[in-house]
């Protein structure tokens, strides 16, 4: 059952903290699905090339937040800032471990990580720093986007009966919401111009929705090269595709108008209410006793509040 059929969704606009968990996985190697996601291995392909590139964007993410940090006046917002960078930074820590485990599985991970390394390091970090800016709050935005997807269809991660993934990105889809506004905020408060805000959206957008999905068709290919002689194969590659672009549950064709709603010059991300959600996924996930999280939860803290 859906959790949109279960969850109250009445919008509360408490500001919340933003806590820095930390996580230990240890994933296991032996206990890889690699149809994750719904048993379709294109589609759940996708979300291996992502779980690959993430790692950089995380990387973007965290070194343009802490470069604006400093041009911060507001207390509040320096300390969520500090919150993005530290739950950025185990994200991308997590996810290089996962990403080990897929190299084993004959995973393209050390070609990908090379082609990213370049696209980043010539590509994006070249630009000026309030391009960069931009791209932090429209990374931010399509993560956010497919964070309330994942949400609003809980029984997707059930799919499967690797915990290891459900875990990985049931906990990466509860924080992303938890901080889908702060990079956004530190957009509109050192910049602000729709342009500038346009283009990184643009850049974002081509990255995650069309790099990283081309990056991911290539993967069963690479991984057992004749894939592109076995009708099954084909029927895959036309499920996933509706999987990931279909206009009713598809990952982003179902979500096309939340995309585009970062378009408009008034948006602002909490526009898109998810706190009952966070309610709801914070109990499910968490609890010390019944959380699907509970078994690799570490600890967490609230970065301090400094004048």
């Amino acid at each position: 059952m859906s959790t949109a059929a279960v969850i109250d969704m009445t919008p509360k606009h408490v500001p919340a903290d933003v806590p820095v968990r930390h996580m230990a996985f240890n994933f296991d190697a032996g206990r890889v699905d690699d149809r994750f996601y719904l048993q379709a291995e294109l589609a759940s392909a996708y979300f291996e090339a992502l779980s690959i590139f993430l790692t950089y964007g995380e990387d973007l993410v965290i070194d343009t937040a802490r470069h604006h940090q400093q041009f911060l006046t507001d207390p509040k917002l320096r300390q969520r800032v500090s919150s993005l960078i530290g739950q950025e930074a185990v994200h991308s820590r997590v996810h290089n471990e996962w990403n080990e485990v897929l190299a084993q599985h004959r995973f393209p991970v050390a070609f990908y990580r090379y082609l990213a390394d370049k696209v980043f390091e010539y590509g994006f970090k070249q630009l000026p720093d309030r391009m960069q800016l931009s791209m932090m709050a429209g990374i931010e935005h399509f993560t956010a986007v497919l964070a309330e997807f994942m949400m609003k269809h809980e029984e997707n991660f059930f799919e499967s009966d690797d915990e290891q993934q459900r875990a990985l990105w049931m906990w990466h889809m509860l924080e992303e919401s938890e901080h889908k506004d702060i990079a956004y905020d530190v957009y509109q408060t050192l910049s602000g111009s729709y342009p500038l805000r346009i283009a990184g959206f643009i850049i974002a957008a081509v990255t995650i929705i069309v790099l990283v999905p081309f990056a991911g068709s290539l993967i069963p290919v690479i991984r057992k090269p004749s894939n592109v002689l076995s009708l099954t194969y084909w029927r895959d590659v036309k499920r996933s595709a509706g999987l990931l672009f279909g206009s009713k549950d598809g990952v982003y064709g179902s979500t096309i108008r939340h995309v585009l709603d970062y378009l408009r010059p008034d948006f602002h991300p909490n526009d898109h209410d998810t706190t009952a959600y966070l309610e709801y996924y914070k109990k499910r996930l968490l609890d010390p006793e019944t959380g699907l999280l509970a078994p690799y939860f570490v600890r967490e803290f609230v970065p301090p509040l400094r004048a």
